[in-house]
């Protein structure tokens, strides 16, 4: 048996697979529990259920420190320390559904005396003392909590855990923060030890102003657009700035996934709860629903109308190396198009499963880059997956029916778009038409 801690992790999603799997790299025996047996069954059996880099490989070094159970006696039969990463929906209302924490609650067994409940899903400020309220009520003093938020990036979510920027982890109870502290000990970074509410909020607001500068810089290319400024030239120079730094300056067609769009408006709608409109984060929210849909715009310029035009969507999940479809600006675009009256193929190297059911009926999936691009009016890049560098080969552009690439990620070269006879259309930099530069040249 390892000296290391044993933990149990509840809920084994992206967040909780991740953190079971290091925490077991680190030396922890861990018991993840989850409710799904399908992804139980998989996991026993030694698959994994999502796409992350680094995952297969320590769960496959680390297998006999981790069990897989639907049982929650199972997980504290050994573990005094119990991580909660369960999913925490927003509601119509745009406020958190803290169901499934309830349920973890609900389901809390007498062997869990003295434990601690480590709060890792992003929840509202003040679920901590709701939940230690609970606990009392139910006549559960010995049980501790912390909040332990995470700040780990779909497709880098490995390394982000090993080197993180900090660790945050807030209680009321001085023994308790610090035995959850030293879980982290070996990971070279400040470690913030603070209140329940502060720790909640810290990933709040992170995650917002995080999207706040990515909304930022959308705008910021909407400008250059018009004023004929290049806005990966204006990014580098503000990026140079160290108030500024270089981090999510990157214009696109707006953030997705199951962090910015859940948190920004978590936290709008929490102040709102309490009386107060934060009306930066309902532009940010804005503008990003906004920059979505002016792509269909960019295309009607090139194509006019968009019925009966067949239109190519490069990348289905909502960024490269996952294949996360929440909140995916894929499933905006496809319903817009649709709606335009277009035929709407799309490609993604590891999404297209996932994006079954998700996007709109009349979709066609496709299996490869080549069979996506066939007969295409044009093709819009919707994830920047590094391998739609090829659609630039003579064969892709030999392949469709019009040249037209609407570049939504900046992924390519403009001048490289050109010299492959493509008309090249990206976010805030000035158009590039093959023939209009070969006559002024």
């Amino acid at each position: 048996m390892s000296g290391r801690e044993p933990v149990g992790v509840i809920g084994v999603g992206y967040v909780g697979l991740v953190t079971a799997a290091c925490l077991a790299e680190l030396g922890h025996p861990v018991v993840c529990r989850d409710i799904d047996a399908e992804r139980v069954a998989l996991l026993q059996r030694g698959e994994v259920p999502i796409h992350e880099p680094g995952v297969p490989e320590l769960l496959k070094r680390n297998a006999e420190r981790l069990t897989f159970t639907l049982d929650m006696e199972d997980v504290f039969r050994e573990a005094r320390i119990a991580i909660i990463c369960v999913d925490t929906p927003p509601t119509a209302s745009g406020d958190a559904d803290l169901s499934r924490v309830e349920s973890v609650i609900d389901a809390l067994p007498a062997s869990a005396e003295g434990a601690i409940l480590v709060m890792k899903s992003t929840v509202p400020v003040g679920t901590g003392q709701r939940v230690r309220t609970e606990l009392d009520a139910r006549g559960r003093e010995d049980v501790g909590y912390v909040s332990n938020p995470e700040f780990l990036r779909e497709g880098s979510a490995v390394a982000d855990f090993r080197e993180p920027d900090r660790v945050v982890v807030g209680g009321d109870r001085p023994d308790d923060v610090a035995r959850v502290a030293r879980l982290y000990s070996d990971l070279q970074a400040p470690i913030l030890s603070t209140d329940t509410a502060s720790a909640e909020m810290i990933k709040l607001a992170s995650n917002a102003f995080l999207a706040t500068k990515i909304s930022f810089i959308n705008e910021i290319a909407n400008v250059c657009e018009r004023v004929g400024a290049d806005v990966e030239e204006v990014a580098r120079g503000m990026g140079l700035d160290q108030r500024i730094g270089q981090s999510f300056l990157r214009p696109g067609i707006g953030y997705g996934g199951s962090c910015f769009p859940k948190d920004v408006t978590a936290l709008k709608q929490l102040a709102g709860n309490t009386g107060y409109s934060f009306q930066l984060l309902a532009s940010v929210i804005e503008v990003n629903e906004l920059q979505k849909r002016r792509v269909i715009g960019k295309l009607q310029d090139h194509l006019g109308p968009l019925r009966h035009r067949r239109i190519a969507l490069l990348g289905l999940a909502f960024k490269p190396h996952t294949d996360d479809m929440r909140e995916a600006s894929s499933i905006v675009l496809a319903a817009r198009l649709i709606a335009e009256g277009a035929s709407v193929c799309a490609f993604d190297p590891v999404a297209t499963e996932r994006a079954r059911g998700l996007l709109p009926p009349g979709v066609e999936l496709c299996g490869s880059l080549t069979e996506a691009i066939a007969e295409a009016d044009a093709v819009v890049i919707v994830t920047e997956w590094p391998e739609f560098r090829a659609v630039l080969d003579a064969n892709v552009r030999a392949a469709m029916r019009q040249p037209l690439i609407v570049d939504g990620r900046n992924l390519l070269d403009p001048s490289e778009a050109v010299a492959a006879g493509f008309t090249y259309v990206s976010i805030g930099r000035a158009e590039r038409d093959p023939d209009r530069e070969l006559h002024q040249a």
